[in-house]
């Protein structure tokens, strides 16, 4: 009988593996292209503009919509707060260690307490000022580049995300999994240019920032499992 293939080296999982690391790079590259352009000034005249769109033009301390679409906004964005997404965290590990899987409750750690440093770090490295076109209706205390919330949704909810498609069993079930991540990332984007308390490039560099990251964990992720296998075939 002919050897099994090493599943390090199995073509299609070599090109996926490419695949992302491609990813990983161009999120690279978009963040920084992105960022240039903010600090030059050259995306000032767009972020007005959208932050005006969700403003009554008579009064921009007044945003757009009834009064409960202030008060549903607010709710969305806590989605992307470290306080809610620290429990979502606890929760996750606390039941892949109930299941025994201690390697992956491991992995998860790691990766989103990485993704919430790293953007940390992204914003004390660039330390923009927060918008002053509208006043803000929420509290801020940190600066606004990249947006914190969407970093950190995207880092959290795609990282969850992909590993539980992975793990699903259907495409169906991987679509719908990715869909539902990307859906509560991209709500709570909206939500902080919504509020006034980030400039949408903010928000667009928070969103790269966290895919890159969540890229990233995925590609790790997917690696670690290829190494665990052949060790497998070779014991």
């Amino acid at each position: 009988m002919p050897a099994p293939m090493n599943p390090l080296t199995r073509p299609s999982r070599v090109v996926r593996l490419y695949v992302s690391l491609g990813a990983v790079l161009l999120y690279g590259g978009l963040f920084l292209a992105l960022a240039g352009q903010v600090f030059q000034g050259e995306t000032r005249a767009y972020d007005d503009r959208l932050l005006r769109m969700f403003r009554n033009p008579s009064d921009l301390a007044k945003p757009v919509g009834a009064g409960w679409v202030a008060e549903t906004v607010r709710d969305i964005t806590s989605l992307g707060s470290v306080p809610l997404l620290a429990f979502a965290l606890g929760v996750a590990v606390g039941y892949l260690l109930l299941a025994g899987k201690r390697r992956l409750a491991l992995f998860t750690l790691i990766a989103t307490l990485g993704g919430s440093a790293l953007s940390f770090l992204l914003k004390g490295s660039y330390n923009r000022p927060r918008p002053t076109l509208v006043p803000h209706l929420s509290d801020v205390i940190t600066s606004s580049f990249p947006s914190g919330h969407a970093m950190h949704a995207a880092v959290v909810f795609l990282t969850f995300g992909g590993l539980l498609a992975e793990a699903a069993p259907r495409k169906r079930l991987k679509l719908y999994i990715l869909a539902v991540a990307l859906l509560a990332t991209a709500a709570v984007g909206i939500s902080r240019v919504y509020l006034g308390v980030h400039y949408p490039s903010d928000v667009l560099a928070g969103w790269i920032a966290g895919l890159g990251w969540a890229s990233l964990s995925a590609m790790a992720a997917r690696l670690f499992r290829l190494v665990d296998r052949q060790r497998e075939m070779e014991g």
